[in-house]
């Protein structure tokens, strides 16, 4: 992404303790839409590959030590014209994308499996690293996980990260988003199985830098770098159903959406949605705080809304999950977050910081949420109770899955 290097061909992989490691040698194809099971020789991929890869590649074999701890062992292997890194899944050109055309790539991964024995909802973790001096100078983290709701492991941070305002939908077929430093990606139920109870999907999240680095999209290079991350997306997911052996495949991204950056609210509507507004008796001073907004997703898994302005000053957020397929993420959030809410399709509740209403309507379930995440003019946070019950009414209207009143219960 803004990294620039020479590809080499040297390979190393450190030794862990313990049990023996396994390296998947299997040959595939690597690109979006690559047919499941496709077969290279080493002599092709060898002519193709005409500068080699930096590969560190870890076997996962799953046996557990103690409170869940992994045992690794690997091997030194010689990779010039071997798999592409992460299962084999992203090619020279997804590579060159991610990093420019002469980086210098080290890439690490876990082999694709779940341990049978526990409750881990991971599958396997790649990182694909550019290198410079001996040091790493930009990391592409890719995770395949089943995202958790009975423990509300993945209720708060995973949604704080893929499920940003200025995140789009990947487009038709593809169900995932993407923004400049975060993309995900569902796998589909006929691979990775229909979620348990109180699990949501097996995903394939892809992540670039720190977490909640509010980078613009006017800036510089930063619909290059979305475009990347969404190439990858698909590649990995592709790449992670081989694996799996899984037959589907999904097609690659296409041109994406646009996205608005922070502005000015030209009326009292919150969001632009129809009917929804800040509670009558709000001081000036407050309205004022809460003036400018910006909201994504539009016609993709999810919509999202903040309110105020660029962290750390963003004061409320507003989420209506529309695929049921991410729902059960925030089970706890719903059942289990505060003061009970019922409502004319479904039931939830109201905490300090969010309030969660889960509802069934004719495409599923839909979760709406509300989030403050400032205290605004040092008061207290008193606005989920006040903003949820109007923000679940214009927002079912708005989806067709109105009307709909909620009552907030006592605590």
């Amino acid at each position: 992404m803004d990294e620039r290097g020479k590809v080499t061909g040297v390979s190393r992989v450190t030794d862990g303790v313990g049990v023996v490691g396994v390296v998947d040698g299997t040959e595939g194809g690597g690109g979006a839409g690559a047919a499941a099971g496709a077969r290279v020789s080493p002599l092709r991929r060898a002519l193709r590959n005409r500068t080699a890869r930096v590969s560190v590649i870890a076997g996962l074999v799953g046996v557990l030590l103690g409170a869940g701890t992994v045992a690794w062992r690997t091997d030194t292997l010689p990779l010039v014209g071997g798999s592409a890194p992460c299962w084999d899944s992203l090619g020279e050109g997804t590579v060159s994308a991610l990093f420019g055309e002469d980086a210098e790539v080290r890439s690490e991964e876990a082999r694709l499996e779940r341990a049978q024995r526990t409750s881990d909802l991971s599958y396997g973790e790649c990182r694909v690293s550019s290198v410079r001096d001996g040091a790493v100078r930009l990391q592409v983290r890719i995770r395949v996980h089943e995202l958790d709701g009975l423990y509300g492991m993945d209720a708060h941070r995973w949604p704080a990260e893929f499920l940003d305002a200025d995140m789009v939908p990947l487009g038709e077929g593809l169900p995932g988003m993407a923004n400049a430093s975060r993309a995900w990606l569902a796998l589909p139920e006929s691979c990775a199985g229909k979620h348990r109870d109180f699990t949501a999907a097996t995903v394939v999240d892809v992540a670039v830098g720190r977490a909640g680095i509010d980078r613009s999209p006017e800036g510089s290079g930063w619909k290059e770098d979305r475009a990347a991350l969404a190439r990858a997306t698909v590649d990995a997911a592709n790449g992670a159903m081989r694996a799996l052996g899984c037959t589907a495949s999904y097609p690659a991204a296409g041109d994406l959406p646009e996205v608005t950056g922070w502005e000015e609210r030209p009326t009292e509507t919150l969001c632009g949605i129809k009917g929804f507004t800040l509670p009558a008796g709000f001081s000036a001073q407050r309205r004022e705080l809460l003036s400018r907004e910006r909201a994504g997703g539009f016609g993709g898994p999810a919509r999202v809304c903040e309110v105020g302005g660029q962290q750390p000053n963003t004061y409320l957020r507003f989420t209506t999950v529309v695929d049921p397929g991410l729902a059960d993420v925030f089970a706890r959030s719903v059942m289990r977050g505060g003061a009970h809410v019922k409502g004319l399709k479904g039931y939830g509740s109201v905490g300090e910081t969010r309030a969660a209403y889960r509802a069934t309507c004719a495409t599923g379930s839909v979760v709406f949420l509300v989030e403050q995440q400032r205290a605004i003019d040092d008061k207290a946070f008193d606005l989920t109770r006040q903003l949820l019950p109007g923000y679940v009414a214009a927002e079912a209207e708005r989806i067709g899955c109105g009307p709909e009143k909620l009552t907030v219960m006592h605590a």
